[in-house]
């Protein structure tokens, strides 16, 4: 018998890649979409956490640095999404459900309407521990990171700081309660040129990522879920760099 699936997600472009790719493999029911953190409400909740200082040169690195690297990026992402299959085909309207967050109780509620057998996590906020019981599903993101030692964001440039290319990939894993520490089903290294930049490689750590997520969704379909060990037991959360962070390692490591 078939399962269900479903996606909980930001309407996004890796989203629609992502939906498309498993799509033509496997129906997927229906796609739950949340609005993202921004404003205020986002910077309040980063500041009690990473302070002010360290916000501000992230709002600064988002503001004045990422648009110049998106600006002399044009041509690698067209290469990489010639070499990847990335089809941008957007979602179908009749298959979208929307909320302000996938943790609402009126998300919880259609998830146990729904009843799905495998939901595929892409780009929301955290989910609450309410909405992994609230389903007997299987819970399956696709992380731009090697985890446990890449947890957090930007999870392939962060490796290439610290000089530790063979920890530059992308892992398929279950999702828990914790920040992408869930039992890992799949991992890879991305092939980095010196063409690549902070902008690109999450391009290329996605069209890594989508043979791997097919291979973790069809484990699921058959009932044969491995969850492998980490190569690498060191655990750590990283964070968007801020503005001096960004140009130190691209001034002194030539990191970009």
């Amino acid at each position: 018998m078939s399962k269900k699936i479903i996606m909980l997600c930001s309407d996004c472009f890796s989203t629609t890649v992502l939906y498309n790719y498993i799509n033509a493999l496997y129906s997927i029911d229906c796609i739950i979409t949340e609005e993202p953190m921004r404003g205020m409400a986002l910077a309040i909740k980063r500041i009690r956490k990473l302070g002010f200082f360290r916000v501000a040169g992230q709002v600064l690195f988002s503001a004045a640095i990422v648009p110049l690297l998106k600006l002399g990026s044009g041509k690698r992402i067209k290469q990489i999404k010639k070499h990847y299959p990335f089809d941008e085909t957007p979602l179908p309207a009749d298959k979208k459900k929307h909320f302000v967050s996938v943790n609402d109780e009126d998300c919880i509620q259609l998830l146990r309407e729904i009843n799905p057998d495998i939901i595929i996590v892409n780009g929301t906020r955290i989910i609450s521990s309410k909405v992994l019981a609230s389903t007997r599903a299987h819970f399956i993101n696709m992380h731009t990171g090697i985890t446990p030692k890449y947890r957090g964001v930007h999870g392939g440039y962060w490796a290439l700081v610290n000089n530790d290319k063979e920890h530059c990939g992308v892992t398929i894993h279950m999702v828990d309660k914790g920040v992408d520490t869930g039992g890992i089903l799949y991992q890879a290294i991305i092939p980095v040129s010196s063409k690549d930049s902070f902008i690109t490689y999450p391009f290329l750590q996605f069209g890594e990522g989508l043979p791997l997520m097919k291979k973790a969704v069809e484990d699921v379909m058959d009932g044969k879920i491995n969850i492998a060990p980490p190569g690498n037991t060191e655990s750590h959360l990283w964070y968007h760099p801020t503005c001096w962070q960004y140009l130190g390692k691209r001034i002194f490591k030539g990191k970009k």
